[in-house]
C-alpha cells in the first residue's frame, strides 16, 4: 500500500510539473516560433517584369506567357492572397528560363505587365553563390553553372582563386541553380533589391 500511495504521489508530482512548467514553456517556445516564422521567398517574376507593386496591379493572369514558354518555365501563383493568385513566377531550381531566342513571354504579354525589352536590361534576379556549399571549396573541379549560363562569361565565371563569381550580367535566368549538382544549391537566384 505504501508503495501505491508513493508511487501515485510521484505521478501527482510529475504530473504538477507538467502542468506548472513545460506546458507553458512548450506554449512559450511556440509562440516565439511563430513569430520569427521565415517569410516567403520573393517570388522571381518572368523577364521584363515591371516592378512588383506595379506587375501585380497590371498582370491580367491570362496565362499567355505561360503558354508561349518554350521551356515551360513560368508557372502560376496558387496561395490565400487572391491579390497574387494567379500571377506567374519562375522556379528555376525546378525549371529556368532559358533566354530563348524571341522572349515570346514579354513579346506576346497582352497587358505590358512583361516589357518587351533587351536582354541585357533583363532583371529576373541574381544569382547568389554559398561557397561553403560549392564543391569547389571541397577540391572538385565542378564548372557546371558557368558551363551552362546561356549568357557566359558576361554574367558568370571562375575568378583569379578559381572560385565562382556572378557579374553584373547576370540576368537571374536560374540556369546555374538548376544545373548545380549540390543540395542545398550551391547557387541560388534572389530577387534583386530593385525589382
Amino acid at each position: 500500500m505504501g508503495q501505491e500511495k508513493d508511487g501515485g504521489g510521484r505521478r501527482d508530482f510529475f504530473k504538477e510539473v507538467l502542468r506548472r512548467y513545460v506546458v507553458p514553456a512548450a506554449d512559450f517556445v511556440e509562440e516565439g516560433l511563430e513569430a520569427v516564422k521565415p517569410s516567403p521567398k520573393p517570388l522571381l517574376r518572368p523577364p521584363g517584369a515591371l516592378p512588383e507593386a506595379t506587375f501585380v496591379e497590371t498582370c491580367q493572369r491570362c496565362g499567355v506567357c505561360g503558354d508561349v514558354c518554350p521551356a515551360n518555365a513560368i508557372v502560376y501563383l496558387n496561395q490565400e492572397e487572391e491579390r497574387l493568385n494567379g500571377t506567374p513566377y519562375i522556379r528555376p531550381a525546378q525549371q529556368p528560363c532559358v533566354v530563348c531566342d524571341d522572349l515570346s513571354c514579354m513579346a506576346e504579354c497582352p497587358s505590358g505587365a512583361l516589357r518587351n525589352i533587351p536582354v541585357d536590361q533583363i532583371r529576373i534576379g541574381l544569382a547568389a553563390v554559398s561557397e561553403g556549399t560549392c564543391v569547389r571549396s571541397k577540391g572538385e573541379d565542378c564548372t557546371a553553372c558557368v558551363d551552362f549560363c546561356p549568357l557566359g562569361s558576361e554574367a558568370i565565371r571562375l575568378d583569379d582563386q578559381k572560385k565562382v563569381a556572378v557579374l553584373n550580367g547576370c540576368i537571374g535566368c536560374g540556369v546555374c541553380e538548376y544545373v548545380c549538382p549540390t543540395l542545398p544549391k550551391a547557387i541560388v537566384i534572389e530577387r534583386r533589391g530593385d525589382a
